[in-house]
């Protein structure tokens, strides 16, 4: 029955990646304008612009381009980027450190806030505590991504100037490994942030919830009974009982990070994927969009296929629910 469950899920899964790498053919080619204008000089002779079209493929059949699309997509080997003329995993890996460490900085800082609000919330009902949480995921909810960045950095970097305006690095950057990271770190502070200040309302409301309905349960009013510490009654069984249904929330809410990554990136002007994207799409740079949108969806489709996994394992019913 379990085999039979996950292979469900796995199928479903590549079903859904195949119709993305379909629809991610079929967007480039229909999109206004020539697909490698971008790279070929008006002064370029016939016989130039018709090698170019053969090196990027585009003088083949439709069906033959796109038997070689899912190729490239499937081995990773992407091609060249139009735009730098370099070959577009290199682009990637180049900037993938930087957005790496923008999502788990802002996703690791924004749990561990909110998890600690949410219990502390659940503990002290009715309440300033958590009244103070109820309002603050309220409010962060209700203010747009990119205006509360654009807000942080005209007053922390533009007013204050606490914090640099834009880039990832100072020009020219600081002589020393250690002057380099701190360099880093400091124009990566207020990106994080921003990202932190939106997401950590989100989870305190989700673990308040959870902690309030699991400290009603009569296991716990079975452990308080038996003299254990209230510590141990709150972080040894009840928040270990919630841990199952946070993971699965902490997977799902990946891919909602990466597409807030791609908008953190633009407005801080970072050197990461999303600005990466931004500028493939902007400059008609059909292999490094298509590339980009590919890694973005295949992120996005193995995150809700572990959450799937993970919600089965722990809840067996789920896979009996499906069964009948």
């Amino acid at each position: 029955m379990r085999r039979g469950w996950l292979r469900r899920r796995a199928a479903a899964s590549l079903l859904v990646l195949f119709v993305v790498l379909v629809l991610n053919f079929i967007l480039f080619r229909v999109m206004p304008g020539d697909a490698v204008s971008t790279i070929i000089d008006p002064n370029f002779s016939p016989e130039a612009k018709a090698r170019l079209r053969e090196l990027y493929g585009l003088d083949k059949p439709i069906l033959q381009q796109f038997f070689i699309y899912l190729r490239q997509m499937l081995t990773f080997r992407f091609g060249l980027s139009f735009l730098s003329q370099r070959p577009v995993w290199e682009e990637l890996v180049s900037r993938l450190p930087l957005t790496l460490v923008l999502m788990g900085c802002s996703m690791l800082l924004s749990a561990v806030i909110g998890i600690w609000l949410g219990i502390k919330a659940a503990l002290n009902r009715n309440k300033f505590a958590e009244k103070f949480v109820l309002r603050a995921g309220a409010v962060t909810a209700s203010f747009p991504g990119f205006f509360v960045q654009l807000v942080l950095l005209m007053l922390f970097a533009r007013t204050f100037r606490i914090f640099p305006l834009r880039g990832s690095l100072s020009v020219p950057p600081p002589a020393g490994t250690w002057a380099l990271f701190c360099d880093y770190a400091h124009h990566l502070a207020l990106p994080v942030i921003s990202l932190t200040i939106m997401g950590f309302g989100g989870w305190a409301l989700y673990v308040r919830n959870l902690m309030v309905r699991v400290l009603n349960e009569d296991y716990i009013v079975m452990a308080e009974a038996r003299g254990l510490s209230k510590k141990r009654v709150i972080y040894g069984h009840a928040f270990r009982s919630i841990l199952p249904p946070i993971f699965t929330i902490l997977l799902m809410s990946l891919p909602g990070l990466v597409s807030g990554a791609v908008i953190t990136e633009s407005v801080f002007s970072l050197h990461g994927v999303g600005t990466f994207l931004v500028e493939a799409v902007s400059g008609n740079d059909y292999p490094a969009a298509g590339a980009a949108f590919y890694l973005l969806a295949l992120i996005t489709v193995i995150c809700n296929l572990l959450a799937d996994v993970m919600y089965g394992v722990v809840d067996p019913r789920v896979r009996l629910e499906e069964k009948n």
